[in-house]
């Protein structure tokens, strides 16, 4: 497996809680991925910089502090455990339709301590409340993702932004034409140098 320092190279703010929660997701979601296959056996030698900095892309693009975040399709919690440990003022839920995905967030969650995540077994339609992002990560196009979510993020204030942050990869052009709105496309590699992140795109979608 790969190293956690990876993650301090592009996040050098990090506190010592902070580090010590990301230097132990490593051996957490090995022992894990034995019992319950939550993440490709190909990709946790690269657990680090394809799990966890892929999901702090989203911390590159915006500021999530005292933010309330629905991440969907969570699957073994990602972005949303990184991000939790990023952003320790957010509030997080993060559900999926697979129990024993959410069984394995929960105990990671428990395991370092994470006080601002809720867990959740249910469909992201189902789930109830406004949040102030929702995001995910290769879920499904997103013509299929809009309409899951857009009740979730419907502003009570009209200063307060509300918007869908979603990690993809490869060409998009015909997916994102689908929906009919505007919308960001920020390519990964502006923030970190890896070649994994060459194909990698963060969707930004305003609402």
């Amino acid at each position: 497996m790969d190293s956690s320092k990876i993650i301090g190279n592009y996040f050098p703010e990090l506190s010592v809680q902070q580090q010590s929660q990301i230097d132990a997701l490593g051996e957490l979601y090995q022992h894990w991925n034995e019992k319950i296959n939550v993440i490709s056996r190909k990709d946790l030698d690269h657990f680090y910089e394809r799990h966890v900095l892929h999901a702090l892309a989203i911390a590159k693009f915006t500021d999530l502090n005292n933010k309330k975040i629905l991440d969907v399709g969570t699957g073994g919690g990602f972005p949303g455990i990184p991000l939790a440990i990023l952003f320790p003022n957010a509030q997080f839920t993060l559900v999926d339709s697979i129990g024993k995905k959410i069984t394995v967030v929960n105990e990671v969650a428990k395991s370092i301590g994470l006080q601002n995540i809720t867990a959740l077994h249910q469909r992201a339609e189902k789930v109830k409340g406004n949040f102030d992002y929702v995001v995910s990560r290769a879920v499904t196009r997103m013509n299929n993702f809009i309409p899951w979510v857009h009740q979730k993020l419907v502003a009570t204030d009209a200063k307060r932004e509300t918007a869908i942050l979603a990690l993809k990869g490869g060409d998009l052009e015909e997916e994102m034409a689908e929906i009919k709105r505007p919308y960001q496309e920020v390519q990964l590699s502006e923030y970190f140098k890896e070649d994994f992140f060459e194909t990698k795109k963060l969707i930004y979608i305003p609402f």
